[in-house]
């Protein structure tokens, strides 16, 4: 189940890169108040080409040719180019530092071996002179 969600995930993440960074642009040209032509790439046409009924009088126009009647709009949606990629490791300081600390968590929890008689081969230091005598500490 968890391969499948990070696809997924990473799959909507790569299309929202995509539709943030993509610019378009949307042309659209009205006659009397109605939608006459709309086109994503290049210039709408204008309703001189288009036939339009007479009788609709929402803005007042009596004939396609008036200058009043039509208008055009165009919404431009610019792409975003601002992003970059992080660099999280850039360091050398940091990246030996989290080599460090993963070799050390690592080894961490490894268990010594049961038998392990750690003093088995200490020899004590000889004694040159008698450290009660010398301190001249007695029990008495």
């Amino acid at each position: 189940m968890k391969p499948i969600s990070t696809k997924i995930l990473s799959f909507f993440l790569a299309v929202t890169i995509l539709f943030t960074t993509t610019s378009f642009t949307v042309d659209m040209h009205f006659c009397c108040n109605q939608l006459v032509d709309m086109t994503f790439f290049g210039k709408a046409r204008t309703c001189t080409v288009m036939g339009q009924e007479k009788n609709d009088n929402s803005k007042h126009c009596t004939s396609i040719q008036e200058k009043d009647c039509c208008d055009s709009h165009t919404v431009v949606k610019e792409g975003d180019d601002t992003f970059q990629k992080s660099n999280t490791i850039s360091e050398i300081k940091t990246l030996v530092f989290l080599n460090t600390y993963f070799y050390t968590y690592i080894h961490l929890f490894e268990g010594l071996d049961s038998k392990v008689i750690s003093f088995q081969t200490y020899r004590p230091p000889l004694i040159s002179t008698d450290i009660i005598i010398l301190n001249e500490t007695f029990l008495i």
